[in-house]
């Protein structure tokens, strides 16, 4: 099945819903989790995900702590702050209104 690209914005949107959903992942779970909820259309590059995850420690709507996986590997794992469950709270809004518009412009047309 051909992945497709995220559209622009929303990658932070979908991170910070699979960290609520799931609680606290490493970068690979984020991106395999998030491949999954798509039935595999969706597809997270490592050059994306961690710039995103950066971005989002800065502005603390995660937090993160080293660990290690089940495969024994060190691995930083995220985990939503209350900060980031207002920032999802917001962008879960504003894609909700950016997606209703879009497909009113779409019936109409």
């Amino acid at each position: 099945m051909k992945h497709n690209e995220i559209p622009p914005g929303s990658l932070t949107l979908l991170i910070l819903r699979t960290l609520a959903r799931h609680g606290t992942l490493h970068g690979y779970e984020i991106a395999e989790s998030i491949l999954q909820a798509s039935d595999n259309v969706l597809e997270v590059e490592e050059g994306s995900l961690y710039p995103a995850l950066q971005k989002m420690l800065v502005n603390n709507w995660v937090k993160a702590e080293w660990g290690v996986t089940k495969g024994n590997r060190r691995a930083r794992y995220y985990q939503l702050t209350a900060a980031g469950r207002k920032q999802l709270a917001a962008e879960s809004s504003n894609f909700e209104r950016v997606y209703s518009a879009i497909a009113r412009v779409l019936q109409t047309a």
